[in-house]
């Protein structure tokens, strides 16, 4: 079970998934509120000069960490009769899929973050995101339109026309993926993160979420999610429950091997 990260979908696992599929691997990816074809977008986005788009407030201001967890527990569910489940989460994803393994971990055989936010050691995505492991080399910082708080959402400009900010988007996200092949991925991006998802506390507990196998897979030249952030999320993941530890995969790349490597991404995650 595939979970994107901030402004994704379930469609950017298509790839992944016919690879899955090709190693005997059946696959579901999901679309967490706010995302996907109905990710609601603020009013004039798609219009050249998109007016008010650093000032409206996002349509998923009031949308809960636990409403996403949620939608990941009733797919979860749906699957719970499939031999072996595998839970995977992508970058921002990790925060609901750690929330709904600790709700509801007999429904997880093992789970694999891919870059993601693991909550362990600091229970908040941000807590980790103004570490000097992070902000000392990540990009990105430049890519947020308005004020956060006060639009309710972490929002991005997919649709921009400034050559710079479009670059700066690629280098940050798809590092590795060719420039006349990313617009593709940008345009698939929806604006809005809503601000719960990397502002939530998310407590976990060793007896539920802990006793859960799982991997890390370390993308070595991600610059969306630093490897030294990464080092530092397993350290304290670690730290937290000694007695089952990461399994740590590397991958060579960025922040999306989805879409610069998806058949290493499904080998990686079919073993």
């Amino acid at each position: 079970m595939l979970v994107h990260g901030a402004w994704h979908s379930s469609a950017q696992w298509a790839h992944t998934q016919r690879a899955l599929a090709e190693l005997g691997a059946s696959s579901v990816a999901v679309d967490l509120p706010g995302h996907g074809l109905a990710a609601p977008l603020p009013s004039g986005y798609l219009d050249g000069d998109q007016p008010r788009l650093d000032t409206e407030p996002s349509a998923l201001a009031g949308l809960s960490l636990n409403e996403c967890a949620e939608t990941i527990l009733s797919t979860l569910r749906a699957v719970r009769r499939h031999r072996n489940v595998v839970l995977v989460a992508h970058s921002a994803g990790g925060a609901p899929a750690s929330l709904a393994a600790e709700l509801a971990p007999e429904l997880v055989d093992r789970m694999v973050y891919l870059s993601a936010f693991c909550p362990a050691g600091r229970p908040r995505f941000i807590d980790y995101l103004d570490a000097p492991e992070q902000t000392d080399t990540a990009r990105g910082r430049a890519l947020s339109v308005g004020d956060a708080a006060a639009l309710g959402a972490i929002r991005i400009n997919p649709l921009s026309r400034d050559p710079e900010y479009v670059e700066e988007l690629r280098l940050t996200h798809y590092t590795d993926t060719p420039a006349e092949e990313f617009d593709r991925w940008r345009l698939a991006l929806s604006p809005d993160l809503p601000i719960a998802i990397p502002s939530t506390p998310v407590a976990l507990t060793r007896q539920r979420w802990g006793r859960i196998p799982r991997t890390f897979i370390r993308c070595a030249a991600d610059l969306a999610s630093t490897p030294a952030m990464q080092d530092l999320m397993i350290a304290e993941a670690d730290s937290a429950v000694p007695d089952n530890p990461f399994t740590v995969r590397s991958m060579p790349g960025g922040h999306s091997p989805f879409a610069a490597r998806p058949t290493e991404l499904a080998t990686v995650l079919a073993r």
